[in-house]
This record gives C-alpha cells, sequence and structure tokens, in this order.
C-alpha cells in the first residue's frame, strides 16, 4: 500500500527562478512586489501561505495545513511565476478577423471596430494594454499582466465570436475552428 504525503503540491513545491534584471520585495503587510524592465506588480500572498526569497529564487511554503491553504499554494505559486515572467518578458495574444468588410483600427486609446453590425464598436483600451493592429485583420494585444491580457483578448473575440460554417468572426491566431458542412440540396 501506498502512502500519500498530503502537504505535496506538485505545482506549489516548485521554485521560481529570478531572472536578472527583475527585482522582488516582500513588504511587512504580506504583499510582494515584483519589479523588472516593463513593469511592476505586487501580490498579495494569502493567509497561511510563506514566501521565502533568495538571491536567484522564489519559494512558497505552506505554514498551516487546512485545505483552502492547500487549494491556494499551487495557485500562488502560478501567480507569481506570472508576475515574473510579466514584468522580464510581457505576455502577447494574437487575434485575427475573419470576414468580408471586417476590419480593425487603433486611434487615441481605443479599438475600432467593424464587423458586418450597423454601427463600428468603439472599445476603450485599458491602462497597462497595448494593442498594435499589424494589418486591418491582425490584432496583437500585449501587456504585463496575464490575467488582463488574456481578460482584454476574450472581451475582443466576444464582439464577433467566429461561426463554424464561414469561419467568420474574431479568432485567436491558433485557435481552431471546427467547420460545419452547410445543408445540401
Amino acid at each position: 500500500m501506498r502512502v500519500v504525503n498530503s502537504i505535496v503540491s506538485r505545482i506549489g513545491k516548485n521554485p521560481i527562478s529570478i531572472p536578472n534584471g527583475v527585482k522582488c520585495n516582500l513588504l511587512p503587510d504580506g504583499c510582494l512586489q515584483v519589479q523588472g524592465k516593463l513593469g511592476k506588480l505586487s501580490f498579495s500572498v494569502p493567509v497561511g501561505l510563506d514566501v521565502i526569497l533568495s538571491t536567484d529564487s522564489i519559494s512558497i511554503k505552506p505554514n498551516v495545513l487546512p485545505k483552502n491553504v492547500k487549494m491556494m499554494w499551487g495557485t500562488s505559486r502560478s501567480l507569481i511565476c506570472n508576475m515574473v515572467k510579466g514584468v522580464n518578458d510581457g505576455f502577447v495574444k494574437c487575434l485575427e478577423i475573419n470576414g468580408v468588410g471586417y476590419k480593425s483600427s487603433v486611434s487615441s486609446g481605443n479599438l475600432i471596430l467593424s464587423l458586418g453590425y450597423s454601427h463600428d464598436i468603439n472599445y476603450k483600451i485599458p491602462d497597462g494594454i497595448k494593442i498594435v493592429c499589424k494589418k486591418p485583420t491582425l490584432l496583437e494585444v500585449s501587456g504585463i499582466d496575464y490575467q488582463l491580457v488574456g481578460q482584454v483578448a476574450s472581451k475582443i473575440r466576444s464582439f464577433r465570436k467566429p461561426e463554424p460554417y464561414k469561419g467568420k468572426g474574431i479568432k485567436y491566431s491558433d485557435e481552431v475552428i471546427f467547420r460545419k458542412e452547410g445543408k445540401k440540396k
């Protein structure tokens, strides 16, 4: 019979390596600040977890063992790892627009989308996000906050989701749209 250790998290036990040029500070109020060449992010460490900073890595250990602390252990490690990667490299999501007459442009902090509706859609770009139109049908959403980049890309995609018959709409560049066959005569 195999004995399972109840306090092991497969993700949480792995240390996070800190690349050159990234500074991490643990504030007295339990907030971790990560600063790099692209910006600064902070994370409020949940109660029950200890963050151990060394010169080249960050480790997270639980100090009590209730169920909610064990659940937050791996989640907190992933969020901190995304912060370290974001301030050093940043995150990018690419979107493709497919459809006749569908296009996009960026002007004065607004994304303007023409998606076949009777009016154009004006989307105000949030702070911390940069949207670049490489072509009128190719968008690039970038930023240092992984959650915010994904949320903005998802919101833009929701304005006209791709449909399965002709594939018209906004889709992620690596997304595969399963096509349906139209009706037959």
